[in-house]
């Protein structure tokens, strides 16, 4: 899942690692989607331990009956240089970087932030710990965000980072992504599959 919408989202801010409050809307956002999400019944909840999805992440667990668990792995990409900068000024000041994410490479963020390969390995190692603590038929929800949980699905998926980017460009504040683990019929190992893109409680 990805956080309400933050003062930054709204105003087209680049954040990053800086950590922002949600603004009005986001509250009224998370507050709508957490009976959803709630009924999905999670056995863990887990969240970036940035403000914005703690803070998401705390009006689901008062629903569900859970602690939220923080893990630093699931931050947002880390944008370097663009950190606190508007989108208009990123795109005048920065025009060959973002012509080289524009054509698919995979360069750091704001020149001094992460690659999205980067992004990968540590959402990775957090999304398959919890994988591993999950028992048959458990649940468990991951609140991050927009870079940082697009990657993280599909990665447990399998799915190229190209490909992803061309096809899944990002997910909506306090929206969510569905994944299920596929039956063994054909091999002895799971398959994990997204059943859902960009859920809300306004798509349900």
């Amino acid at each position: 899942m990805r956080h309400a919408e933050t003062v930054d989202n709204a105003a087209r801010v680049w954040q990053g690692h800086k950590d922002t409050e949600l603004s009005e809307t986001g509250r009224a956002q998370v507050a709508a989607a957490a009976p959803h999400l709630a009924a999905y019944r999670p056995a863990l909840l887990v969240s970036s331990d940035l403000q914005r999805a703690a803070a998401t992440a705390d009006a689901i667990a008062s629903l569900a009956g859970l602690e939220v668990r923080l893990d630093a792995r699931l931050r947002e990409v880390h944008v370097g240089e663009w950190q606190g900068l508007h989108a208009d000024e990123v795109r005048a000041r920065y025009p060959e970087t973002i012509a080289a994410l524009d054509r698919g490479e995979d360069v750091p963020r704001g020149v001094t932030g992460e690659t999205r390969a980067e992004v990968a390995h540590r959402v990775g190692q957090s999304v398959r710990e919890v994988e591993r603590e999950l028992l048959p038929g458990e649940t468990a929800l991951i609140v991050a965000h927009g870079v940082s949980g697009r990657i993280a699905a599909t990665d447990l998926v399998g799915l190229d980072q190209d490909v992803s980017d061309a096809v899944f460009r990002g997910i909506d504040n306090c929206h969510w992504i569905e994944l299920v683990e596929g039956s063994k019929s054909f091999s002895a190992m799971s398959r994990w599959r997204i059943s859902g893109w960009n859920l809300g409680p306004w798509k349900a």
